[in-house]
């Protein structure tokens, strides 16, 4: 196992690989770099600090087709979330009505990490765009993009430079409407997201992690009868005990480059789509417009 302190040292070796897990600053350079150098790249969440960082790697993107680009998200790849989606896209409850999502740590800094995170030069933004962009991802997943978006953002507890707190208000083209809290101040970690539909609702309790402090990985589905149920209806909840996430985002990656498939899921759009929410929640609040010269994504 060798150690390299400049990224360009390791683009010198023989590779066919890059694997970017690296600060939001230098993270889109070296995914450009991978890419120019003709190998397949694969880049953690977020792409970048910012909607331009992401725009940017495209662009270079476009010129090596023959390679292939993917974005780290790996939470559509928990059974849960899975699961939940197919049950969707059935049609078997009906329609997405909509979706609440809370996703909150305790603070910014977890678990001995680094500080980088509080830094806007490097990370670009805070619990949003660090572990928020995971709920903002999986609503896109599930009911598409969103075009009129309200938000309060807030630094008001940790006090540096980057939300610890934010809050969505968010609806689709089509009128379904999600309600998201990201938040840094939240002392009991928490995953969830109830998604409701016209026959009943899916609730996402809990998420498999490294840290393991989000409580069991649960899928409910409930089957809404109100005529006669009394608002206590039936539900099944199943209870997910292994994360195979990340193997099975890295499987899909190497099957795409093995057996010359496009890249489907986290790909630099689904990246693209993603930041751009996120950026449009922290712009339509003027508060934080003003303070942080927010520029609007749709801009871009």
């Amino acid at each position: 196992l060798r150690s390299y302190q400049d990224y360009k040292q390791l683009l010198e070796e023989d590779l066919d690989i890059l694997i970017v897990c690296l600060t939001n600053d230098i993270a889109p350079e070296v995914t450009i770099a991978g890419l120019e150098c003709g190998l397949h790249v694969f880049c953690e969440k977020p792409p970048g600090r910012d909607v331009r960082d992401i725009i940017r790697v495209i662009k270079v993107e476009k010129k090596y087709p023959k390679q292939k680009l993917m974005y780290g998200f790996n939470h559509r790849y928990h059974d849960s979330v899975i699961e939940a989606l197919h049950i969707i896209q059935s049609n078997e409850l009906g329609k997405v009505i909509n979706l609440r999502g809370v996703y909150g740590k305790s603070q910014l800094i977890t678990f001995n990490q680094s500080d980088w995170r509080t830094k806007r030069e490097i990370s670009g933004g805070g619990v949003l765009l660090d572990q928020g962009i995971h709920m903002v991802d999986l609503m896109r997943l599930f009911v598409g993009e969103f075009i009129d978006i309200y938000s309060f953002i807030e630094n008001n507890h940790w006090n540096y430079d980057v939300e610890d707190n934010a809050y969505a208000l968010m609806r689709t083209m089509d009128g379904k409407v999600a309600m998201l809290n990201s938040s840094a101040t939240q002392w009991r970690h928490c995953f969830n997201l109830d998604i409701n539909l016209e026959k009943g609702s899916l609730i996402l309790g809990g998420i498999l992690s490294g840290s393991k402090s989000y409580g069991a990985e649960t899928l409910t589905v409930v089957y809404a009868n109100p005529d006669n149920d009394q608002g206590d209806p039936k539900e099944i909840m199943t209870r997910y005990n292994v994360d195979p996430s990340w193997c099975a985002e890295i499987k899909e990656f190497c099957g795409c480059i093995i057996k010359n498939r496009p890249i489907t899921s986290g790909t630099s759009d689904d990246a693209l789509q993603t930041m751009k929410i996120v950026y449009k929640i922290y712009y339509a609040d003027k508060k934080w417009r003003r303070i942080y010269d927010i520029k609007n994504p749709g801009d871009e």
